[in-house]
């Protein structure tokens, strides 16, 4: 494994291999930051994308998988935010405030957090291509600002111009009697910072995946949901191929 503040690498990148890339896989607050709220909150999914860590990490012991990980909690620095948008690094979440985000100085958060982690992604993209990448995210099943609105996929697929993975891929997850939004509950043409950056501008193949928090909270569901990623990634890779 290779580990830096911003990032950490699992498995071994392989030419024409699968890399699972997780931006909000961490909860980590280095020691010399404090954002100023209960510690509680950095276990919900403001903090950290609930359950992608393990399942990536499963999938990079798997032959030809490597995980590419964020090491810092959303909160600290979202590296799926262009730097010029102010929830890069947020002053408030789901209705949270983060009052340690206020008045600092934003761009020596954005040089030691931002700007390495996607540095270090460019790098490995150009280096060790995969044949495709999986960018792997999960949402809650209710936000705390719209208790009402409900989210009744078990997953979702997002993308921007290139559908490609999509598409492979929703048939194979329908499959496992699973309801699929298609860019549910978020727009990959909205919220698409990393897929533009690495793959969209470059015509990498990825597929950009979103799970449902309470079915990947627990030890079983991230086997359950490693397992299938397997699986869907390995035949989405061959389609494309």
């Amino acid at each position: 494994m290779s580990e830096h503040e911003a990032y950490r690498i699992v498995g071994t990148p392989r030419f024409a291999g699968v890399l699972v890339v997780a931006d909000h896989a961490s909860n980590r607050v280095p020691d010399d930051i404090d954002l100023g709220i209960d510690p509680a909150l950095m276990e919900e999914h403001i903090a950290v994308d609930i359950g992608v860590g393990p399942i990536a990490e499963r999938m990079a012991q798997e032959r030809g998988f490597a995980a590419f990980l964020g090491n810092v909690s959303r909160l600290v620095s979202d590296t799926n935010r262009i730097e010029t948008d102010p929830a890069a690094i947020p002053e408030a979440s789901d209705g949270r405030a983060i009052p340690g985000n206020i008045g600092i100085d934003r761009e020596a958060r954005l040089a030691r957090f931002h700007r390495p982690y996607n540095e270090a992604l460019d790098s490995l993209l150009a280096s060790t291509p995969p044949m495709l990448t999986l960018v792997l995210h999960s949402y809650t099943p209710r936000l705390a600002t719209d208790p009402e609105a409900a989210r009744p996929w078990h997953c979702g697929l997002l993308y921007d111009a290139d559908d490609r993975g999509a598409r492979l891929a929703h048939p194979l997850l329908e499959a496992d009697g699973l309801l699929v939004g298609d860019q549910m509950p978020y727009s990959g043409k909205i919220y698409n910072a990393v897929i533009r950056r690495h793959f969209e501008g470059e015509g990498r193949p990825y597929l950009y995946l979103e799970v449902r928090q309470d079915l990947v909270g627990d030890e079983a569901g991230q086997r359950e949901w490693a397992e299938r990623l397997v699986r869907v990634c390995n035949a989405v890779a061959v389609g494309l191929s």
